[in-house]
């Protein structure tokens, strides 16, 4: 039986998995030793934090990490070495965060009033934040692209792990501060990149260069996609602490529920970085079969995940906050139903996203998270309690993401891509290609 259920996922998982399993197990470490430990005002001024890293570190980041694969595989595949491709995408990295510095230091004082009741200090911390995501993902595209995924899920591990550590040593230091558990973030990504650094080294290697084109084509739809799936998931917190600044308890509370309801996210994330690949690779070589096979196991594990996460977490979500993130008794058991279908509609779009992005359909993927977010932004504004708007808002929009990708992938069939080889021509002949227009 295990054996059986060992093949059906994709290979790497496992490694991945258990670094990210401890990277997961940090997040709760990290919110439940800050929740005993900061007052309600604080705790909210760390969970829009928490947000907002995450909405724009993973929304805008992530898509190079995905491009970056996407290319170092490619080339891997033709021996060729990834290091151009990795000068290209610490390029691009350094471009993105230099603009989300310029944006976030132009409205610092409007960030800092109206999100963290004027603690400009939280702002900074922000910058750094974001600074430690950009590094760590360019850096874990180079090694999932070559498939180094014990490497990969080494990253994680130490991350979790230093994690853990450190907001341990705040706990039984007295550490009131959330700029100190906000630290956290900045410290513990650099860290797990230097200490994992010697592989992307060992394979960087010269080679032909990569062609602007040829990283660039799909980023800015990618970027997009992945930005919008951000706002889905992230944005709830945010829209809270806006739309009822004065309950100091309810941002808290709802990030620590989301926390909890999305347990099997995490879970997702191992299976993430072995599956675009793995998607990418029958795609590129024409196996409609195995492209079919391997979505629907994995629209089959996440299904079974969130089936699984959401009787859990509807039946001691309430319980279960209260214990871990000593957060106010004010979401109830309906309250975590919501949450918990609205992540279930979330792990199927992610699948489906991703074999839209296999398929280089970038286009279609950012249409599809463009018109969730839209349903997003309606429901957030019908007249209804704040906190239950913000629930059934996240619900529609992960829904109708769902339902769209679903649509455009039935509708366009699977078609198989160029421009994922197009890497491989222009590295090899690039006089006679002349790059990619």
């Amino acid at each position: 039986m295990i054996r059986r259920l060992l093949r059906l996922i994709p290979p790497g998982t496992i490694a991945v998995g258990a670094g990210l399993g401890l990277l997961g197990l940090a997040s709760y470490v990290h919110l439940a030793v800050a929740g005993h430990s900061l007052s309600g005002a604080d705790y909210n001024r760390l969970s829009v934090l928490w947000s907002i890293v995450f909405t724009l570190g993973i929304g805008v980041f992530l898509p190079i990490e995905q491009e970056v694969a996407r290319v170092v595989a490619a080339r891997h595949s033709q021996g060729l070495p990834p290091g151009p491709v990795l000068a290209r995408g610490v390029t691009v990295a350094a471009a993105m965060l230099a603009v989300l510095v310029l944006a976030v230091t132009a409205g610092r004082q409007l960030l800092a009033d109206h999100l963290f009741h004027g603690d400009g200090t939280m702002v900074t911390v922000l910058v750094g934040a974001l600074a430690a995501m950009a590094v760590a993902y360019a850096t874990r595209g180079v090694l999932s692209g070559l498939q180094l995924f014990p490497w990969y899920g080494t990253q994680l591990g130490i991350d979790g792990g230093l994690r853990i550590a450190m907001v341990a040593l705040l706990g039984l230091a007295g550490v009131t501060s959330p700029v100190w558990y906000g630290v956290v973030l900045v410290v513990a990504p650099l860290a797990s990149v230097l200490l994992t650094l010697p592989p992307v080294l060992r394979a960087i290697g010269g080679g032909p260069p990569v062609a602007w084109a040829t990283l660039l084509r799909g980023l800015g739809l990618l970027t997009a996609s992945s930005l919008l799936s951000q706002v889905v998931v992230n944005v709830g917190v945010i829209n809270l602490q806006l739309l009822a600044p004065s309950d100091t308890a309810a941002a808290g509370a709802l990030l620590s529920a989301l926390v909890l309801v999305r347990i099997p996210l995490f879970v997702f994330g191992s299976l993430q970085a072995s599956l675009l690949p793995g998607l990418a690779t029958t795609a590129t070589t024409g196996d409609q079969a195995g492209f079919h096979s391997l979505l629907r196991r994995a629209l089959a594990i996440v299904t079974a995940l969130g089936l699984t996460g959401a009787v859990g977490a509807v039946l001691l979500g309430p319980w279960l906050v209260g214990v871990l993130f000593d957060a106010p008794g004010v979401l109830g058991h309906g309250d975590f139903a919501w949450l918990a279908a609205a992540t279930l509609a979330y792990l199927w779009a992610m699948v489906l996203g991703q074999a839209l992005l296999a398929l280089d359909r970038h286009r279609a993927q950012a249409l599809a998270w463009t018109v969730g977010v839209a349903a997003l932004i309606i429901v957030t504004l019908l007249p209804a309690p704040v906190i239950l708007r913000v629930e059934l808002a996240y619900t529609v929009g992960s829904v109708i993401v769902a339902a769209t990708m679903a649509v455009l992938l039935l509708r366009g069939g699977v078609r198989r891509p160029t421009t994922l080889t197009r890497p491989l021509a222009d590295a090899v002949t690039p006089a006679v290609s002349g790059g990619i227009r």
